[in-house]
């Protein structure tokens, strides 16, 4: 059920001027070739030594969620959508001796697609205040899955190398350098709930005996899903260090939306104290409400178990676009997020595989932190109102999105909810977890908790390191 629209804040959008599109694109095209010489690139009236089309500006002085439908073209071996594509019938390149024209305007459409600029023109929202997949061009020209903004730039890296006579590198991680970052981070929503849906079955069915043998172990034995230490030993096994995102808020919100079903009481602090003595990341799930309220998000960050941790993921992917970049903003508490995914299908929100900078259209520039894109979550593979895949459909379905990201040097990030390393899950449970991780560690993965991305991509290197 779509939320009303009159629930929604008001537009408050800054102009977005050409000079503020083409200083956005080129700072994450910057991010992704490290020390690439930008101001190269830009529209004809600057004449620059890639003159980009300039086919965007009567569409972003409006307030129109979607531009037309995007020409199809073929970009290195692959079919790439170009929005604002006026010429189809010309070369996407056009070499010169000393100068490239780009018939399509790649800025444009990089900022549209990168800036979320639909989600904040539209009024389309699910029952749990969110943009939906379904509203969005991703479902529409079906291209979630491919990111898109990458080829984007790959094309301004193709045409910069032609000017320059010089290579340009993709972003490379860590030392020794890998190709491609995971990250791997849990949700942890509940941790005495595995009991309850077997028990409400029980009693459904009527047996009555199955019921208080339930109950008994539930009042008598840890339950499995209090298993933070067993999660944290399951992603040790490829040398990866988990990264725990722990709720604020226990009980229902005020829509009915359950949040924690526990405390972050002095007896579970201990045992967070010592995964970070391990190497995990111990980080803010922003419970349901926060991701509009700065006040409130404030208030979940005044336990110290927070000052060692500074990421946030909100609770149910919430993410209001008119307001969110603006409430995490304003908290000095968190150098990155990693919101930014759709529930109802894995890939590219953001169609960008690299962590970027939000757009904050109420101040009409970047916002200060940092936005680790989330590609892949547990509930979307395998849950009634999502993709219901099969266990042997994971990993064919996901190989190609992580291919995309090991192709652009991206972060591959994947939510593993601690309640689905319950062995009784088949469906989207351990056994599937780890047919994703040996595949991310044999394509060649480095894996990282979300602070330690966020400190290697703000320390900026440079085409030499």
């Amino acid at each position: 059920m779509p939320t009303p629209t009159s629930t929604l804040p008001p537009l408050a959008a800054a102009p977005v001027s050409t000079e503020t599109r083409l200083r956005y694109v080129l700072e994450h095209f910057a991010l992704a070739y490290p020390g690439a010489p930008t101001e190269m690139i830009g529209y004809a009236d600057a004449q620059p030594l890639v003159e980009v089309a300039d086919f965007g500006e009567a569409f972003f002085r409006d307030v129109q969620p979607y531009p037309a439908a995007p020409n199809w073209r073929e970009w290195q071996g692959q079919r790439v959508p170009f929005f604002f594509d006026h010429s189809p019938e010309k070369a996407l390149l056009f070499f010169q001796e000393d100068k490239v024209i780009v018939s399509a305007d790649i800025i444009s459409a990089a900022f549209y697609l990168l800036s979320g600029w639909q989600e904040y023109f539209s009024t389309e929202r699910d029952r749990h205040g969110r943009f939906p997949y379904a509203a969005s061009v991703q479902k529409k020209y079906d291209f979630v899955a491919l990111p898109v903004v990458n080829y984007y730039f790959d094309v301004l890296r193709v045409a910069m190398e032609h000017v320059s006579g010089q290579p340009l590198r993709p972003r490379r991680w860590g030392n020794p350098k890998a190709d491609f970052i995971a990250f791997i981070s849990h949700d942890v929503d509940s941790l005495y709930g595995a009991w309850k849906a077997p028990a409400k079955a029980a009693l459904q069915r009527r047996q009555f005996g199955r019921f208080g043998k339930l109950l008994w172990q539930h009042l008598t034995q840890p339950d499995a899903w209090d298993n933070l230490e067993t999660v944290a030993a399951a992603t040790a096994q490829y040398g990866a260090r988990s990264t725990f995102f722990m709720l604020g808020a226990k009980g229902k919100a005020a829509n009915g939306t359950p949040n924690a079903d526990y405390y972050l009481s002095a007896l579970i602090q201990p045992r967070l104290r010592l995964l970070k003595q391990q190497g995990c990341e111990v980080s803010l799930h922003g419970s349901i409400g926060t991701a509009s309220d700065a006040e409130r998000l404030e208030m979940e960050m005044e336990n110290d178990l927070w000052y060692e941790g500074n990421g946030l993921r909100f609770h149910y992917l919430s993410w209001e676009p008119r307001c969110t970049p603006s409430v995490v903003d304003a908290s000095s508490c968190f150098g990155y997020d990693s919101t930014l995914g759709f529930a109802e299908h894995f890939g590219f929100r953001n169609s960008f595989c690299l962590p970027f900078y939000p757009f904050d259209f109420t101040k009409g520039r970047a916002a200060d932190f940092l936005e680790i894109p989330l590609n892949v979550m547990d509930a979307t593979l395998h849950h009634p109102n999502y993709l219901q895949l099969a266990p042997a459909e994971i990993l064919p379905a996901l190989a190609p999105v992580f291919a995309e990201i090991k192709r652009f040097g991206g972060v591959a990030s994947v939510l593993w909810h601690n309640e689905n390393f319950d062995p009784a899950n088949a469906h989207n449970g351990p056994r599937q977890f780890h047919e994703i991780m040996v595949h991310l560690q044999a394509q060649g993965a480095a894996f990282r908790t979300g602070r330690e991305i966020w400190e290697e991509f703000t320390t900026a290197p440079t085409q030499n390191s």
